[in-house]
């Protein structure tokens, strides 16, 4: 199934919105009672998908990324594949919602995208084998890891270049029951295809990610894991549409503009 998180009138000529979470079935949306994240029924209640404005799928508490995770990728930059996965954290202060703008910061001089794949957490985990991994992952999700890459060139570390408000679009839905590792993954800037792979050449599949993770911090529900990107990263500036697409989750889309001065 597809959970989504949205924001809706709660009835007709009422001017206050209220979110609610539910499932998509086409363009319907039936009502859920609670959150995916515990127990939850489903309510007497169904709206049009454009009826709504979809927001992230989930409200993490952290963003845990991780680099160079593509076979094909290490071999663009001509770099070894790592013995281990490497990582960095986004702030939950750079999520974006589905169809909302990235903001190039004014002291960024070249902005990226970067397509990923990435999991979100159902339930509290702390040092999970591998194995049983898959019991405390909701489901998948579309990520856009957008990077201010002349900051990250310029710091030598990424903290800054990965967490400006905005640098982290997300959704719009939780995708279910799928094979995390047999996905197709690409980029679409202005309609044109600018990255494309497949899930299977990651480095390390996201169940071993979300392991390694979990032996270092503790994960809570709702946290994002995002497995890195393919090759063919690339810039985009005011006035772009981006979008993420992945097999059987669906598009991320996202529109670029510059920050007011």
């Amino acid at each position: 199934m597809k959970f989504v998180r949205f924001e809706y009138r709660a009835g007709k000529g009422q001017r206050k919105k209220k979110v609610g979470w539910g499932i998509l079935k086409g363009d319907n949306i039936e009502f859920i009672s609670g959150t995916p994240f515990g127990k939850w029924d489903k309510a007497d209640k169904v709206l049009k998908d454009y009826e709504v404005r979809f927001l992230s799928p989930c409200v993490p508490t952290k963003i845990v990324c991780v680099g160079l995770n593509y076979h094909d990728h290490a071999v663009e930059l001509k770099m070894n594949v790592p013995d281990e996965p490497i990582l960095f954290i986004k702030p939950s202060s750079s999520i974006l919602d589905p169809e909302g703008n990235i903001i190039k910061p004014a002291v960024c001089g070249r902005l990226d995208y970067e397509a990923e794949l990435a999991a979100v957490i159902s339930r509290t985990a702390r040092k999970v084998p591998v194995e049983k991994i898959k019991d405390y992952i909701l489901g998948y999700t579309c990520f856009n890891d957008v990077t201010a890459r002349d900051i990250q060139k310029k710091d030598g570390q990424w903290t800054r270049a990965k967490s400006f408000d905005t640098f982290a679009p997300v959704g719009p839905v939780i995708k279910t029951d799928i094979d995390p590792g047999n996905l197709e993954i690409q980029l679409i800037l202005n309609d044109k295809v600018m990255q494309e792979s497949h899930t299977s050449k990651m480095v390390f599949r996201i169940e071993r990610l979300v392991s390694y993770v979990s032996d270092i911090m503790t994960l809570y529900p709702g946290d994002v894991i995002a497995s890195g990107t393919p090759p063919r990263v690339g810039g985009m500036g005011a006035g772009d549409v981006v979008e993420v697409v992945i097999e059987k989750i669906g598009a991320l889309r996202n529109y670029v503009t510059d920050e007011e001065k």
